[in-house]
């Protein structure tokens, strides 16, 4: 049994199945049999876990566990406090309704890697950045989260997942490293 922290770059596929346009978890990782424990989307990016051990993946991805993956939002807009209010409490999506999260604005993050290509810019709108913790993570589920309280998502960067992160792990996109398993236990 086996664990891998992995940087997901912006844009890249989470599978090592070929992709008829983009690059994908392949072009990264020579790892017969390992497969990820949980995806993020390819516009989103940042850290992911790989396993060869299904039992292992199922602990850390299925929502029964709840392990806490942390995510920085920067989005288009400045919250104020009934926005980031919205954001904690329960909301409703229409095809489901999200659990209560953690959410609130933080600086900048200096040690944040810039993306390649830019988010765009616009002069007359300001950007701030939001630090998310969910215990769950459906499909695109901060970027309709933070467009339902108009804030829409600029860029989403996964930075931890239960006991690892990227501050602790630095990783730049497209580097991994192994880990050990029995970490998993301490989320």
């Amino acid at each position: 049994m086996a664990l891998i922290l992995f940087n997901k770059p912006f844009q890249v596929m989470c599978q090592f199945s070929a992709h008829p346009a983009r690059q994908t978890l392949a072009d990264y990782l020579d790892r017969p049999n390992f497969y990820p424990a949980g995806r993020l989307d390819a516009d989103s990016e940042g850290l992911m876990l790989l396993t060869d051990d299904g039992a292992l993946q199922h602990r850390i991805s299925h929502p029964d566990h709840k392990a806490p993956k942390t995510y920085l939002v920067q989005v288009e807009g400045v919250p104020d406090a009934a926005r980031l209010q919205q954001l904690c409490a329960p909301i409703d999506l229409g095809d489901f309704t999200t659990l209560p999260c953690d959410a609130m604005q933080v600086a900048a993050p200096e040690w944040l890697w810039p993306r390649d290509p830019p988010i765009r810019t616009r002069a007359a709108t300001p950007t701030s950045w939001l630090s998310i913790v969910l215990s769950e993570g459906k499909n695109r589920q901060i970027r309709r989260m933070t467009a339902h309280v108009g804030l829409p998502t600029l860029r989403l960067v996964r930075i931890a997942i239960g006991p690892f992160s990227l501050e602790k792990n630095p990783l730049w996109p497209g580097e991994s490293c192994d880990v050990s398993p029995d970490l998993i236990g301490a989320t």
